[in-house]
Order: C-alpha cells, then structure tokens, then sequence
C-alpha cells in the first residue's frame, strides 16, 4: 500500500476538477488528481458537445425540408441515415474527448491517481486498493449522474438515459422521452426532426428552465409542432414486451392512454456522485441527499478543509459555472484557511433547440411583484427573423422600477444563445434600459428586437 501526504486532494477529473488542481497547483500548494473513471469530461463524453452534433444534423434535416418556400425545391424526399448520423456523432465526440484525454494525460503521472477514492476520516482518502492519500484539503468534484426512477429501472436496456444515446448506432423507431427538461427538450426535438416518432412526458408543467407563463405557454405550443407534447402527463405503468415498451399514461387532459416506445429515455435530473465517498466515515454534516452542506459562497462544507465544486454540488449545473468553482475551490483548498468568496459571473443559460431558449440574470419566479416592468417583443413580426423564415419566439425582458435597471429576460426566439450573451454582459456592467438603448443596433438583425422589447420597458418608466 503506498502512502501519500499531500497539501489538495481533487478528487474528479472533471470540468471542476480540472480547474481546481490547476488552481491550487498554482497557489503552490502539492496537489494530487484523483480519477475513478475514464477520462474526459462529461461535456465532451455525454453532454454538450455529442448533443450539439446530434442536433446539427436533426437541424440540417430540418433546413432541408423547409426550402420550398425560398422558391428553392429538393425534388424527392429527405432521406435521413441513422447509421450516417450516428457514426458523426460518436466520431466527432471521440475528437473532442481526445483533446481532454490528451491535456489530462499532461500532467505528471505522480500528480495523477486513477481509482475511485472514499474518505477514511476527514483528512484520509482510500484510492482502490493501491494508495493512501493524507491531505490537508480536500476538493470534491465528483460530478453527477442520471437519475432513473424505480418505474423504470425494471425496464432495462430499453429505458435509457442522455448519455446511452450517443452509444446507438442507429437511430430507433419511436420514443418516449421522460421530462420536459433542457435535456429531454433538445434530445426530443432532434430526435423528432431525424424522422424518431417521439412523445414527450412531463410531469409538472415544466418547458425547459422558463418561469415566466407566457414564455413557458408559447414555448409549449412551439414544442408541440414537432412532438407529441404532454406536460401534465402521469405515467401509471411501464411494462416490458420483449425489445419493446408499454406505457400507460393520462394525458395532459386526463385522458388514459397506452402506447408502445422502442425505448424509455429518461431524462428526470440528475443526482450529485458520492454515494462512493464513504462520507459517512467523516464529521462532515451531510443533507437529504448525502451531499455535505456547505456555503454556496466559499463552496466550503461547515468549518472543513472540504470543497464542493461543479455538479457535485448542484448550485448551478453548467460548464461555465463548474470551471468557476473549480477554480475558486482550488484556491480555497490551497490558501485554507485563508478562505475567499467567489464571484459568481451574471447567470446566463441557453437551451439549444429551435427556436432557441435563453433565460439571463433573475428568473421571472423571483422578482418581487410591482418592484419592475415588463418589455415584450414578437419574433413573429421581427424583420431579420421573418426575412430567415425562422420568425418564431416571445421575448420578455425585465427592468427594476427604482433603479431602470435591466435585471433579467426569458425566452424562446432566433438565435437566443447569441443575444443571451449581449444581455449577460449588459447585466454585468449594471446598465440601464437607456444605457443599452444608447448601444449600437446594426439594421437589419434579430438584436433589433431586443431593442424594441427593450423600448417597450422604458416606456413604462417614468422619464428618466
């Protein structure tokens, strides 16, 4: 058994463990990066990238049926190659894991642990059966997993999750797709698009992450036009019939149905990795879930040298946000107890179908009733969107009365990611709806129907 007395432990070679031995590493602390899996990220593996590749194609499909009413006419039908499409997914999402394996594989092999790590106490780790790891601080950013509930368990391999779709080698026949999520909206539209019969099942109303009613009612009606879309549905049996599944389910009016799907997809949140830490065997003070609870500020549990970074703590599941902590947790645990909060960057989040949705800053949810004004703008109407024949979307932007702050938007429109990201800066800057109305708006563009929702809100403003 070898032994190694270490300043960090990162245990997850993830989007929030890669950044956090870089960061301690460079506040010179000893640090060690524990990995129990393989390599590469869940972005590159099962996330992010193998989506967006899945819906390049189901857009490319999409563009080609919707020619004709540019005057431009593909004789014959679409015809679309699962095997073809699949076989780009899983080739291009090798690509992208290459490049994480090959920067992991960077770092001095005795910097590198490959094993799964549980805690001993507070400051001991077990890694397998080969290394123990005494560390003055600890990272932990183990990521997260699918949540299967237990209906659909007893199903097998014909109840799926995101990350078994980029294993197909071809595209099935019919679908239904568990939760109206971002993942289940994006993996079910595309689907849908590359000729998949799908039927979507949700279970609380929800569309995506959108709040705001009207947004989230336009969004449904949008939805439905590519998929059966039932938002309220209730799912009473799941029953295995040979390669095949037999659901039995109210429908969002109520009304009983049965249907049969070559696969389940369920896509019903994710869970925090630590059921293989052995917290128990430490002081730490864990939550319902068995996650220690700690400040969502410093990301340090209770009085601990213990850092909790990226999806492992579920604060705010995004790529962005888990390489900010990562690094912030490894400063933290290198610099302990000189602990430092971190500054989290203005929220911003896309979901990448078509339409688009996009939600930054404050969720209409959690703004107080009266404290603000509402801009609104039809995409339907919008030049630019009309001219792409992509004229489809409501925006909502929101201004604090008081200040004449932009404090936050929802929707669902063109191009969303890309304004979302013009808005996330606006926030960040603390401008004014008159300061981002005295910006630049190139003529003719999709930005020019910010503008107007933006318009729409300072004239509600008293005059400023």
């Amino acid at each position: 058994m070898k032994t190694l007395h270490i300043d960090v432990a990162v245990i997850g070679a993830g989007s929030a463990g890669l950044p956090a031995f870089r960061a301690a590493k460079a506040a010179g602390a000893s640090v060690v990066l524990i990995e129990g899996g393989a390599y590469g990220t869940t972005c590159a593996r099962v996330g992010c990238m193998p989506s967006k590749l899945l819906i390049a194609a189901a857009e490319a499909a999409h563009a080609a049926r919707r020619t004709a009413p540019f005057g431009v006419h593909v004789d014959g039908a679409v015809r679309i190659d699962g095997r073809e499409v699949m076989a780009r997914v899983k080739g291009e999402r090798d690509r992208f894991v290459g490049f994480v394996v090959e920067s992991t594989e960077g770092i001095p092999a005795e910097e590198r642990l490959i094993g799964y790590a549980h805690f001993i106490d507070d400051n001991v780790l077990q890694v397998g059966d080969h290394t123990r790891v005494h560390a003055k601080s600890v990272v932990i950013a183990t990521g997260s997993s699918p949540f299967v509930p237990p209906m659909y368990q007893v199903l097998g391999d014909r109840a799926i999750v995101n990350d078994d779709v980029f294993a197909w080698d071809d595209l099935p026949r019919k679908v239904a797709v568990i939760g109206a999520g971002v993942i289940g909206l994006e993996l079910g539209q595309a689907l849908a698009w590359l000729g998949v019969d799908v039927t979507m099942l949700g279970a609380r109303g929800r569309v995506g992450p959108l709040s705001d009613p009207a947004i989230k009612g336009y969004a449904q009606q949008v939805f439905s036009e590519s998929f059966r879309f039932e938002p309220h549905a209730q799912v009473e049996a799941a029953t295995r019939e040979g390669d095949s599944v037999h659901l039995r389910y109210r429908d969002s009016a109520g009304e009983l149905r049965d249907d049969t799907f070559d696969y389940v997809l369920v896509t019903a949140g994710r869970r925090p990795n630590v059921d293989r830490l052995g917290l128990h065997n430490t002081t730490l003070e864990l939550d319902a879930r068995g996650v220690p609870t700690f400040d969502p500020v410093t990301l340090q549990a209770g009085k601990h040298p213990v850092f909790i970074a990226g999806d492992a703590n579920d604060v705010l599941p995004l790529l962005h946000e888990a390489a900010d902590e990562g690094r912030a947790a490894g400063e933290n645990a290198a610099r302990f107890p000189d602990v430092k909060p971190l500054v989290r960057r203005a929220p911003i989040s896309a979901v990448f179908t078509e339409p688009g949705i996009a939600m930054v800053g404050a969720r209409h949810a959690d703004l107080t009733d009266d404290s603000f004004v509402t801009g609104e703008v039809s995409f339907e109407d919008q030049g630019r969107s009309r001219v792409m024949l992509r004229n489809r979307g409501l925006m909502h932007v929101y201004v604090d009365k008081a200040s004449r702050r932009f404090v936050g938007a929802e929707w669902i429109g063109p191009d969303a990611e890309h304004i979302a990201h013009l808005l996330s800066w606006a926030l960040q800057m603390n401008l004014t709806v008159d300061a981002m109305l005295a910006m630049p708006f190139y003529h003719p563009v999709v930005e020019e129907g910010l503008r107007t929702a933006l318009r729409n809100a300072a004239a509600q403003l008293p005059k400023a």
